[in-house]
């Protein structure tokens, strides 16, 4: 299995930004379609943004479109989150998820591979 590793993660205030890495191990990029999820204290655990395994397909959840963005670094094997005016919702732990779909799925037992995940906090 691929072995996923996020960073990045860390406090600002509302309006401000922070950009997520989640660097893989063990296997190639072009195996897998990649995803980024959110958890917040006591909500399930929900789809933010995918990108397909050519790179070349994006998917972002309704909540987060037009403020994050993501992409990935193929040399280095690490997809990447830009997260912009974020806000007291947007606080959760962010969690890089991988697995071998055709397509991008923003279901979340659907992904077998995980990183540990990373806090984002947004207040004052």
């Amino acid at each position: 299995q691929v072995h996923l590793v996020e960073s990045g993660g860390g406090w600002v205030q509302p309006g401000g930004s922070l950009r997520l890495s989640c660097a893989a191990s063990g296997g190639f990029w072009f195996e897998y379609t990649m995803a980024w999820f959110r958890q917040a204290l006591g909500k399930e655990r929900g789809f933010v943004a995918g990108l397909s395994k050519n790179g070349g397909v994006t998917v972002y959840a309704d909540s987060v479109k037009g403020r994050f963005t993501v992409d990935r670094e193929n040399a280095k094997n690490t997809v990447y989150q830009q997260m912009n005016n974020l806000g007291t919702q947007d606080t959760a732990v962010y969690y890089c998820a991988a697995d071998k779909h055709p397509i991008i799925v923003k279901v979340a037992d659907r992904y077998a591979n995980w990183g540990q995940g990373t806090q984002v906090t947004v207040s004052l």
